[in-house]
């Protein structure tokens, strides 16, 4: 019951951290790059099949909650949102495509969600580079809530199990990434 209330509660973190991202948005501090999110929109909907498939049930919360705050930025993106949709872009759609096609032909959810992982941190990059050079377009609680998700999610699988634990602990090192880089561009904005 322990896990269950720890995935529950990473569910929950995981949905209302989108919200200062959104109010941000909404009142136009923070830009969302367009992208990014479409990658971490499509990309969840991946992570909770394969996590599904492999057997999640506690940490799934995260990924369920994460995902539905990933849709409302990406919807909010479309209208507040900065960026377009580069070769990059697109290219990383793609392998998200052959993921899924690469799981359905050997019936093997962690194939989905290392490719998942991989694509998804190719948005985190965008996302990165993006805060580097725009700190103030960036909402650091929410990248500092998504940190605590992962934990939570790592928490809430409950035994040791690489391949579940694989996805919240990527949240963990990729959030932090973005965390770092707008700290970085925060500190190279007030040197200059």
């Amino acid at each position: 019951m322990f896990f269950f209330y720890i995935g529950v509660l990473a569910g929950l973190v995981g949905t209302v951290m989108a919200v200062p991202y959104i109010l941000d948005t909404l009142h136009r501090k923070t830009r969302p790059q367009r992208a990014s999110w479409l990658i971490w929109t499509v990309l969840g909907y991946i992570a909770i099949s394969s996590q599904l498939a492999k057997g999640a049930s506690d940490s799934l919360w995260m990924t369920v909650g994460q995902t539905a705050g990933t849709t409302a930025i990406f919807l909010l993106s479309l209208w507040l949102g900065t960026g377009g949709f580069s070769r990059r872009d697109a290219v990383s759609l793609i392998l998200a495509a052959i993921g899924v096609v690469v799981w359905y032909v050997t019936r093997e959810a962690a194939y989905a969600l290392f490719i998942t992982i991989a694509v998804d941190a190719i948005g985190a990059v965008l996302t990165a580079i993006k805060a580097y050079e725009m700190p103030g377009s960036e909402t650091l609680v929410m990248w500092v809530l998504s940190v605590g998700t992962g934990v939570l999610g790592t928490i809430a699988v409950g035994r040791f199990d690489p391949i579940l634990m694989a996805y919240p602990l990527y949240v963990v090192a990729a959030n932090a990434c973005v965390i770092t880089a707008i700290m970085l561009g925060e500190r190279r904005a007030r040197r200059a």
